[in-house]
């Protein structure tokens, strides 16, 4: 399938509607149809403040990066960017080209 893979970065105690940012973006994705998603929590990272934020540091829990990912095809990134865009989130994101498939028929 040629498609977009479209990543969004958030912290990871961040929260939008009242629910962990990561969490409402996934199920945000699921309730307008997308395949599937997935979310990454970092081990080391700093964004647009330049702020360093590591793993080891107990005092920095919930301020780490979390990468949140869709393999869809270009009208479904298209219809989830609308969508955050109606809600008024505001996140960063990166969009790519992509080409995916399965490596083998899938059974059952």
């Amino acid at each position: 399938m040629k498609g977009t893979y479209l990543k969004f970065f958030v912290d990871e105690g961040m929260r939008l509607h009242g629910i962990l940012g990561y969490e409402w973006l996934l199920e945000q994705a699921r309730a307008a149809g997308l395949p599937g998603g997935l979310a990454f929590r970092a081990i080391a990272g700093y964004g647009r403040h330049g702020v360093m934020h590591q793993d080891h540091f107990f005092e920095l829990a919930g301020q780490l990066p979390v990468e949140v990912g869709f393999v869809v095809t270009d009208a479904e990134a298209d219809r989830l960017l609308a969508l955050l865009a109606a809600e008024k989130v505001s996140l960063f994101y990166v969009r790519h080209p992509v080409d995916s498939g399965f490596t083998a028929e899938r059974k059952g």
